[in-house]
């Protein structure tokens, strides 16, 4: 499967003064049994050290290391079974 037209192997990131405001922080949100969505335009670096430069506005990161497009997540997740939750009153809940 190749890649989205807006992730370009070897592309060339554009300056950063075309990305989100200069010291504003990048958002990244982890999805609860899914995906780290990080907020684009985003330059991933591949394992084998190559850049792809996303311009998407939210790039999805695969975390349940099933994807065929890692490190991009292909929804292999959703197949997968999922983990019980504890109850909010639950011990095992690390939320104060």
């Amino acid at each position: 499967m190749s890649p989205s037209p807006d992730v370009r192997p070897g592309a060339v990131p554009p300056a950063r003064a075309e990305g989100p405001a200069r010291g504003a922080p990048t958002l990244v949100r982890p999805l609860d049994d899914g995906p780290m969505l990080v907020e684009g335009p985003v330059d991933v670096v591949m394992p084998d050290g190559s850049v792809r430069h996303c311009e998407r506005p939210m790039v999805a990161l695969c975390t349940c290391r099933r994807s065929k497009r890692a490190p991009f997540c292909d929804t292999s997740h959703r197949h997968r079974q999922r983990r019980p939750r504890p109850a909010a009153d639950s011990p095992e809940d690390p939320t104060p």
